[in-house]
């Protein structure tokens, strides 16, 4: 069984940007601040972009 057969039948819910995901990062004064489906969703869209353009120079 691929993965893509796998993942064909799930069903994606869409989260409000602030919604917390269920995980948290501890800030440099020791605070709790919760993980929010904003925070990930830039952090792959920052990702995706590095590796775009590393893909690029390497060429």
């Amino acid at each position: 069984m691929s993965l893509q057969t796998r993942t064909e039948n799930r069903r994606v819910v869409p989260l409000k940007p602030e919604q917390p995901v269920g995980g948290a990062i501890i800030d440099a004064q020791g605070r709790e601040i919760p993980i929010t489906e904003g925070m990930i969703q830039r952090a792959c869209r920052e990702l995706d972009r590095q590796s775009h353009s590393g893909s690029a120079r390497q060429s």
